[in-house]
């Protein structure tokens, strides 16, 4: 009963209004299942990094119990490096550097112990790898989550639409869910998006929480407000880890399972974004999780 997390494994380097960082780990993969462990103790990673990747984190993964036997270290290459600045209203950004270093060659095999997980989440990668994971299941799992962006939708739209027809849950941005369908109205697009494979699609609005589609309804969940938030950089991912943690700790994938799982997303998220990279996430404990969970709640309530 796994849950298995296809992904990147990175370096970053972030500025930001409040401040900045040099080099932190990053990488989507790093977010979700530092955010899945939390609710979730059997946790697969899959991805690619150098010899210079910090054993420090590695053993943060183990003491996590994330299994890392799928996370190939490449010796004598670099890990995923990119950079970037954020604008003054920390969302919109601009990439400084990428380098590709050892994910230009990423080709990700599963262990042989990974191939009949339950739960799959593919992290924002080449909708070409996200196949050829599908493709070494050996089972169908109780459920394949899906994060994509626009970059491949405008270089490879054709390998996104087609690995959709193979997933249960799509999470992707407002700007994104317009692009991929189409359509202006988000409601308009989750049906066009509906039409492609996904049973539950995810829109994330920022600041202004998300919006679950399925099963001919709409759940909206809020963004919990804060007084500072200092890094942006992967709550997305965060939001993602949040909702596998707690739909494979359930098994559970109703409509009405669903929408707890994106209030437990939007809860990891609001911690992520409070301190640069993954470092606030390293931190919390369950007890600081119930609290603001309690937090959403009585936000929620009328």
């Amino acid at each position: 009963m796994s849950l298995l997390t296809v992904g990147t494994v990175a370096f970053d380097a972030i500025e930001t209004p409040y401040d900045k960082v040099d080099r932190v780990v990053g990488g989507s993969a790093t977010y979700i299942t530092l955010a899945s462990s939390n609710f979730y103790k059997e946790n697969q990673i899959v991805s690619v990094v150098g010899d210079d990747f910090p054993d420090e984190m590695i053993a943060e993964f183990h003491k996590r119990a994330i299994d890392t036997e799928g996370l190939q270290v490449i010796e004598g290459e670099k890990s995923f490096f990119w950079s970037g600045r954020y604008h003054e209203n920390m969302i919109s950004r601009d990439t400084l550097v990428t380098d590709l270093n050892v994910l230009a060659n990423f080709d990700p095999v599963l262990p042989a112990a990974y191939r009949k997980a339950k739960y799959v989440m593919l992290g924002n990668i080449d909708p070409n790898l996200q196949m050829k994971v599908i493709d070494q299941l050996e089972e169908r799992p109780d459920m394949i989550m899906l994060d994509t962006m626009n970059f491949w939708m405008d270089i490879a739209m054709d390998s996104v639409k087609s690995v959709l027809k193979h997933i249960d849950v799509l999470t992707i941005n407002d700007e994104e869910a317009r692009q991929l369908s189409g359509e202006h109205s988000l409601v308009k697009a989750a049906a066009a998006i509906f039409e492609m494979g996904p049973k539950y699609l995810i829109i994330k609005k920022g600041e202004h929480g998300a919006l679950l589609f399925g099963e001919n309804q709409i759940f909206s969940c809020p963004a919990l407000p804060l007084a500072e938030v200092f890094d942006p950089t992967g709550a997305g991912d965060t939001f993602a880890g949040g909702i596998m943690g707690h739909i494979a700790a359930s098994g559970d994938v109703s409509f009405e399972n669903m929408r707890k799982a994106v209030l437990t997303g939007s809860v990891m998220a609001s911690f992520c974004v409070e301190k640069f990279g993954p470092n606030r996430l390293l931190e919390i404990t369950k007890a600081d999780i119930d609290q603001r969970m309690d937090e959403f709640r009585r936000l929620m309530t009328v």
